[in-house]
């Protein structure tokens, strides 16, 4: 075979899992549909952060092709596509079933398919099912199918790829193992289990963090109602208390956990459970342009507000699914005059003191370390108008107070 693994999708997730089979001494082909990525690559440039990529992908020799098809000339193959959810909690395999019809006529006896990104319980089974049926292959005899689901956080992939276990959940007698030893080229643990508890694992690592942080956020809206401070509230749950461990408000989004919790809610026992978590961080937007009109006068028309960080979280530039985005769309529809700076996105966004000036409020979207700190408070008193208002559901300039004007948190942060 002319390579040893196909990686097919080179986003966020398997790109850098590319680039790391390449740099374990493996022959590589990357496997994608959009030609201005390909391009990018081929240039040897990363198309996204993600730190430490560039440097592999400077050093090591990554063969590239945008035919699905030609990922049969590997004995491992990896599929790393997107696996949406439609509109109506109903999980969408047309991905999947595309990738899965190019590589049927050419899919070789002995490989294996490897599924990373995070999918739907079943679906694992569903995939060795469908090469059964369609080529009379034996999964894990002819052919060797197995989750082997990503858990690596934004911007650690190359640290993590090293020290998380593996999970591998294989069809089959031999599947696992074979699926273990392509993986087994990283230092992490290899922890075998079923197909079905592989997914399950991960779908349910992300609805851990997912209604995890939905706690503190529904509490920072109950604390507005009543009156109270959410970050003195939380400071009493956990203060010295060993049954403590309350989180930080703040926008949670991304892709994984804006979706990830319907691959359960679809066939739940306890449905709409699920959605109430989600209905919690989708009310967070929402909750803080109506904080911001109740603090304006009750209209925002005209009010010029300087959104800070589209990111959906601190030091990335993906701002796939970020909750940002939600809040600049609910902030148009209040006819507000809106300006947006964010360091690191690839979307083109204002300078810092273009957005900040003359700003009638400030909203700390994405808690940047560029954004935290006293010098960045600094700069918005100094560029904003004098009675500005500050938004900080992250607390990033150390108020503890989501909504205040900006000498109240400078004279906060001074005392404290």
């Amino acid at each position: 075979m002319n390579h040893d693994v196909a990686v097919v999708g080179l986003g966020r997730v398997g790109l850098p899992l590319a680039l790391c089979f390449a740099d374990r001494g493996l022959r590589v082909l990357g496997v994608d549909r959009d030609p201005d990525r390909l391009a990018a690559l081929r240039d040897r440039r990363m198309p996204f952060d993600e730190p430490g990529a560039q440097e592999l992908l400077d050093r090591v020799e990554l063969a590239l092709s945008d035919r699905v098809s030609d990922a049969a000339q590997a004995g491992h193959i990896v599929i790393t596509i997107g696996t949406p959810a439609l509109s109506h909690i109903e999980i969408d395999l047309r991905d999947i079933r595309s990738a899965l019809d190019d590589l049927l006529p050419v899919l070789r006896e002995g490989s294996s398919l490897v599924l990373r990104s995070t999918i739907a319980p079943g679906t694992t089974e569903f995939v060795a099912g469908y090469l059964a049926k369609h080529r009379g292959f034996t999964p894990g005899e002819d052919v060797f199918v197995a989750h082997a689901p990503e858990r690596i956080a934004a911007g650690r992939f190359l640290e993590e790829i090293d020290t998380l276990p593996c999970i591998v959940g294989g069809v089959g007698e031999r599947s696992g193992e074979v699926v273990g030893r392509l993986f087994g080229c990283f230092d992490a643990p290899i922890v075998q289990t079923t197909p079905v508890q592989a997914e399950l694992a991960k779908i349910w690592t992300n609805i851990l963090r997912y209604a995890t942080f939905a706690l503190p956020n529904l509490l920072m809206m109950d604390c507005e109602q009543y009156g109270a401070n959410v970050f003195e509230v939380i400071d009493l749950i956990n203060r010295d208390y060993p049954r403590g461990g309350m989180a930080m408000p703040g926008l949670t989004g991304g892709t994984c956990l804006r979706k990830d919790f319907t691959f359960s809610e679809e066939r739940s026992n306890a449905p709409g459970m699920l959605l109430a978590v989600s209905r919690v961080h989708e009310s967070v937007p929402l909750f803080l342009v109506q904080g911001l009109r109740r603090r304006l006068g009750g209209s925002l028309a005209g009010r010029k507000v300087a959104v800070l960080g589209l990111a959906f979280k601190a030091g990335t530039d993906d701002e796939r699914d970020s909750l940002s985005h939600k809040l600049v769309r609910l902030l148009e529809r209040e006819l507000a005059d809106i300006a947006v700076h964010d360091p690191r996105v690839r979307t083109v966004t204002q300078s810092f003191e273009d957005a900040v000036r003359d700003a009638d409020a400030v909203v700390v979207a994405t808690n940047h370390a560029e954004y935290c700190g006293g010098e960045t408070l600094a700069r918005v008193r100094e560029l904003a108008s004098d009675d500005v208002l500050v938004v900080d559901p992250w607390n990033c300039f150390g108020a503890g107070q989501v909504f205040a004007y900006a000498a109240e948190v400078a004279a906060l942060v001074a005392s404290s």
